[in-house]
Parts: structure tokens; C-alpha cells; sequence
């Protein structure tokens, strides 16, 4: 792991970017890191007192705050204001005047209640990119139900494939569809300021969590329209993929092996000590397998049982065999290739401890993403905002907060 050092010098892509992140909860707070992570100045708009719910939610530390906070958080600034009061509405539509992105994830129609619709917004700053994520949509005869990930999950189809096919459907174990719809935002962003490049204007991205999820379904309709298939849940391997699953070894560690293609097949036969396998008319051909997944599974299994799991993972990095340990966090953070690549960073939590986390991905090469900091206090950047951008005096803002407005 390397501790994360800011440079002021260091070139960001985004750092000419201005977001107005209103999104509570995972979905247009994850929209909100991408962005603030490439060096976008993203203000997080929180209601005064409690703020986002995230700030409660997931582990504690050792001084009672949630850990999950300083992720989500990360490189953002922090603006209390009150939208349910006139007050707040108006000193939004200031601040959005000097924006480039607003993130919403309220139920459809919310923003609109407020008097702060794409359309009132847009009037005020047509430059503007608006991402609203939802569960549903922004029309659409579902598109005002409440529509958490689990739900949008299930609808976009990745639940009726995950598990076993003699057990109910699992839940992957974390909240996927959130982060998936938040990466859709995101790049509907980015592709709507591109577009903005050429025609100067703004334009809304709507990011449906469900079609988020479904976007990631591969053949899953064709399949099923053409072929009449519906995919089902087959536990941990692909029906007609095979060698490729996880796999049991002598120390009690399973190791997922992905040797699925002719060639690379041929390789785990001859690291198997079997190089006649891959010349076996059950095995020879990909269909061939996928017809004997089973059987093929079994001989796989049967020589994985005889060995250690990182000694199969050397001999067949060795080979050119796709093969690998299941990690947790504890063997992500001592593992020589993430501590290479940085791929897990130290930076300071509010206490000055040390916190390691997920670095910023993908990788660029000139203009690379980097955490700055952690998840801020509730409203730390409150004063800051209002003063130099909309350059509200020390006595204006304790009206407001007189009033609850911030």
C-alpha cells in the first residue's frame, strides 16, 4: 500500500468540473465519487442535523464513526441546505447557475415538487448536465415506486441466475445495482459534457438501476427470444464453460480455475500430468466440454484435491493457466501484486489514522484520479461555499442558520 500524498501540481482530468451532488444513500453518491475522484470539485448538498443516512449506516471505528462514510465520501466537499424550504430551493438554483453537473436520486417527481426540475434548472443554466438515478426511470408506469437495489436486481435479472438451482435466489453481497446504476451516471456525465463540447449545451442522463443491472445480462433476452432459453441458476460455474470453477485442494482452499478455451485447456492437461485429456473426444472441443462438465469437473477436481492451493496457483501461472486464490480483505491487503500496483491506498481518516481503501480505477496516464481525502464532517464546507461562490457574508449565513435553512 502506498499513503496517498496530494499534489496541487498534479494534473486532474476533471478538475475544471463543478458537481452539485443532492444524492443520499449508494447509487448517486457512488455517481458523485467517480467524478470527485478525478478531480471534479464535487459539493454535497445535505439536509442540516443528520445528513446523508450513509454517515450512519455500515461498521464503526474505534471512535463510533461508520467506516463505509469515508469511502462514499471521499473527495468531496460537504454543504448543508434545506430544498423543502423556499430559501434552500433559491440558493441552489444560485449555485447551479455556476455548475456544470447536478446528481439527483430522489423518487421521480421530488425535484419537480421543489420547483427544481430539468426544466426550471436548464432555464437557469443551459450548459447544465443533470444525472438523475433511480430505481425505475424517470417515466414509465414504475417509474415512481420506491426502488431500492434488491428489488431492481431481481426485475433486471441478476437475481433469478445467482445461487443454486435447488435454492431460492441470493443476493450478490453487496448492493450492485446501486454502484452499477452510479457507473452509468457517471459515464452519462461524462459523454453529455462531450456532447456539451460541440453544441454548448446540457442535456438530463436518466440511470435506471434496473436497466443498470440488465445492461450487464449479456444474451440473456436474444437468448431467450431466438432460442427459447431462459438462463438458469447453476452455482458456481457457466453451463457449457468448462474448466472453469472453483475448485477444492489438500489445505482446505479453494482455488478457480479458468481453462476453458482449446489452448489453454491443452496447458492445464499437461500441468495436470494428463496431456492426453486434451485430445479425448469428450474434452477436446469447447462444446465437447461444455456437454461433459461434470465428468471434466470431477477430473479437474480430482487432481486440485492432491495439492495445496498456492502451490496449484504458482504451477499453473507457471503453465499460462488462468488460476487463482478466493481473496478477502485480508488477503488483499497482503498481497504483493495490489501493494505493487497501489491498487489499495492509506489515507487519513478525520483522526489522522491511517484508513486503507480501494485506489481510483481505471488507471490513467497523464491525468491519473487519486484520493485526496476521506468523507468530511456534516457541512464542513458550508461557509466556504456559500462565501466564495455565491459570496454570501458571515451575517447572511447565520441567518440561514438561524432559520435551518443550512
Amino acid at each position: 500500500m502506498s499513503t496517498t500524498t496530494p499534489s496541487p501540481s498534479s494534473p486532474m482530468a476533471l478538475e475544471n468540473i463543478r458537481v452539485l451532488e443532492l444524492g443520499q444513500l449508494i447509487a448517486g453518491p457512488y455517481c458523485g465519487q467517480i467524478l470527485a475522484d478525478f478531480g471534479a470539485e464535487v459539493i454535497k448538498i445535505e439536509p442540516p442535523g443528520k445528513g446523508d443516512a450513509m454517515r450512519q449506516w455500515g461498521t464503526e471505528d474505534q471512535h463510533g464513526d461508520p467506516i463505509w462514510w469515508n469511502v462514499i465520501g471521499r473527495n468531496k466537499k460537504s454543504v448543508t441546505l434545506d430544498l423543502r424550504q423556499p430559501e434552500g430551493q433559491e440558493l441552489l438554483k444560485e449555485l447551479v447557475a455556476k455548475a456544470d453537473v447536478l446528481i439527483e436520486n430522489f423518487r421521480p417527481g421530488t425535484m419537480e415538487k421543489w420547483g427544481l426540475g430539468y426544466d426550471v434548472l436548464s432555464a437557469l443554466n443551459r450548459r447544465l448536465v443533470m444525472v438523475r438515478v433511480t430505481g425505475f426511470g424517470q417515466d414509465g408506469p414504475y417509474a415512481r415506486r420506491a426502488g431500492f437495489a434488491a428489488v431492481c436486481e431481481a426485475m433486471g435479472g441478476l437475481r433469478y441466475i445467482s445461487g443454486y438451482p435447488d435454492r431460492p435466489p441470493v443476493r450478490v453481497g453487496i448492493s450492485l445495482g446501486d454502484s452499477l446504476a452510479g457507473l452509468h451516471g457517471a459515464l452519462g456525465a461524462l459523454v453529455a459534457l462531450q456532447n456539451r463540447e460541440r453544441t454548448g449545451k446540457g442535456q438530463m442522463v436518466d440511470s435506471a438501476i434496473y436497466e443498470s443491472v440488465l445492461a450487464m445480462m449479456e444474451s440473456l433476452i436474444p437468448d431467450y427470444a431466438r432460442a427459447g432459453k431462459v438462463r438458469e441458476r447453476s452455482g458456481s460455474f457457466l453451463p457449457g464453460l468448462a474448466p472453469s470453477n472453483a475448485y477444492p485442494t489438500r489445505d482446505g482452499r479453494d482455488v478457480v480455475i479458468g481453462a476453458n478455451q482449446d489452448t489453454v485447456f491443452a496447458r492445464l492437461c499437461n500441468a495436470m500430468g494428463q496431456p492426453t485429456l486434451a485430445d479425448h473426444p469428450d474434452y477436446a472441443t469447447h462444446r465437447a466440454r461444455g456437454e461433459n462438465q461434470l465428468a471434466i469437473d470431477d477430473l479437474v477436481a480430482a487432481w486440485t484435491r492432491q495439492h495445496d492451493a498456492q502451490q496449484i496457483v504458482d504451477v499453473l501461472a507457471e503453465a499460462g493457466v488462468p488460476a487463482g486464490l478466493v481473496y478477502r480483505a485480508p488477503e488483499m491487503l497482503d498481497d504483493p501484486h495490489f501493494r505493487a500496483r497501489d491498487s489499495i491506498v492509506e489515507v487519513p481518516d478525520r483522526h489522522g489514522d491511517p484508513l486503507p481503501m480501494q485506489q481510483v480505477f481505471p488507471r490513467l496516464s497523464d491525468t491519473p484520479g487519486r484520493v485526496r481525502h476521506v468523507g468530511v464532517a456534516l457541512g464542513a464546507h458550508t461557509d466556504e461555499v456559500l462565501s466564495s461562490i455565491l459570496g454570501l457574508d458571515e451575517a447572511r449565513r447565520e441567518e440561514l442558520r438561524d432559520k435551518r435553512v443550512i
